[in-house]
């Protein structure tokens, strides 16, 4: 298989930003923030697109901004949460790089968020609750990656270090 992207997804607090940081660092290749880079081209946070235009515009800029950072050289691209749950965005990527699910329990990825002030979608509640039920819901989806990482216990760098090498073994970067 040619060099690929690799594609993060899991809950937030699973590590898909700092570890994907690390691994691109590691590889000696770029890093995509989806969220960040999206937050960039419209001007406004992710709190913000959601509360003005709604979840269905966010989406549709999610899936655009992926579909143009898929043609850039192979780099580590980090997903937001719900990215993998929507209609046709895993099989975006087949044939294009590699998708790593990084498992975290619910707990582990309420303490790794904090108090959720800047993620609208854990609010409303105890974190590590709205977590567990986006696991319950978005879990199959994970699922679906080529490989799993689960982070409990581990760094970010450690994390890292399990992307990369899975990047290299099995056609990544």
């Amino acid at each position: 298989m040619k060099p690929g992207h690799i594609v993060l997804i899991g809950l937030p607090g699973a590590g898909k930003s700092d570890a994907g940081r690390s691994a691109a660092a590691q590889l000696g290749v770029a890093f995509v923030d989806l969220d960040e880079r999206i937050a960039f081209e419209a001007g406004r946070t992710v709190p913000e697109i959601l509360e003005q235009r709604g979840e269905g515009a966010f989406r549709a800029l999610e899936r655009d901004v992926m579909a143009r950072a898929l043609t850039e050289p192979p780099q580590v691209i980090s997903t937001g949460g719900g990215w993998a749950a929507q209609p046709g965005n895993l099989e975006q990527v087949a044939g294009r790089g590699i998708l790593i699910y990084l498992q975290v329990t619910p707990v582990v990825a309420a303490d790794r968020v904090g108090d959720a002030a800047d993620r609208p979608i854990l609010h409303g509640g105890p974190v590590d609750e709205k977590l567990a039920d986006l696991l319950a819901r978005r879990e199959k989806y994970y699922l679906r990656a080529d490989h799993t990482v689960k982070t409990d216990g581990l760094t970010m760098t450690q994390v890292g270090s399990s992307i990369a090498a899975l990047a290299r073994r099995f056609g990544g970067l």
